[in-house]
C-alpha cells in the first residue's frame, strides 16, 4: 500500500506500516471500538472516504496495534475512566428527575439533592487531611507533636511544644540531648 492522498484525505495518511507510528489515529480506533466513538466521528476526524476506511480494517498490523492498545487501555483504567466520563454527564438529569418527583420517596430526594450538590461542587472541602501529624515518642512519656499543614508556608512558624518547629531542631545543644 502506499500514500493515499485525496479530497476524502488531505492529510495524505500513509496506508502501510506506518500507520502503527499514528498514535492518535490508534487510540482514536480503540476509542471507536469500545464505543466511546462513533464510526461517523473517526471518519470525520480523519476524513476517510469507504474504501480507505475498508483498508484500515483490512490492515492486519494496525488491527494488532489497535488491539494492543486496547488492552494497554483497559490495564491502566484509561478505557473505564472515559466510559465512565461519558456516562456520568446525564448523573445530574436523572438525579434532578428525582429531587423534583414529589412522589418519590422523601429520602431518595433528599440524597438526590445531597448528590447533586457534590456534583455541583467547583473546588476541595477542608477536610482532616490537609494536615499531617507527626508524633516521635521519646522515651518516659515525651512526646514530640508536629501538627502542619500540606501546603507548605501556610503556618511554617505554628508553635510547637513552646518552640518553633525551626527552634525545635536546630536549637538544641549535646548537653539539651542528653538531659532527654
Amino acid at each position: 500500500m502506499g500514500m493515499i492522498y485525496d479530497e476524502a484525505n488531505p492529510r495524505g495518511l500513509p496506508m502501510d506500516d506506518t500507520l502503527l507510528e499514528n498514535q492518535e489515529l490508534i487510540v482514536d480506533m480503540c476509542r471507536y471500538a469500545e464505543n466511546l466513538l462513533s464510526e461517523q466521528q473517526v471518519r470525520k476526524k480523519y476524513r476517510f472516504d469507504n474504501e480507505t476506511w475498508e483498508q484500515l480494517g483490512s490492515n492486519d498490523s494496525l488491527v494488532e496495534a489497535i488491539e494492543a492498545e486496547k488492552i494497554r487501555r483497559i490495564r491502566n483504567g484509561s478505557a473505564k475512566r472515559e466510559k465512565a466520563q461519558q456516562h456520568i454527564v446525564h448523573a445530574p438529569d436523572i438525579l434532578e428527575k428525582i429531587m423534583s418527583d414529589e412522589g418519590a420517596n422523601a429520602r431518595h430526594r433528599i440524597d438526590s439533592v445531597k448528590a447533586l450538590d457534590a456534583l455541583a461542587d467547583n473546588g476541595p472541602q477542608a477536610t482532616s487531611s490537609d494536615r499531617f501529624v507527626i508524633t516521635i515518642n521519646l522515651g518516659e512519656d515525651q512526646k514530640l507533636t508536629i501538627d502542619k499543614p500540606r501546603k507548605p508556608g501556610l503556618d511554617d512558624d505554628k508553635v510547637i511544644e513552646g518552640t518553633t518547629s525551626r527552634a525545635a531542631i536546630t536549637d538544641k545543644t549535646e548537653d539539651d540531648w542528653k538531659k532527654w
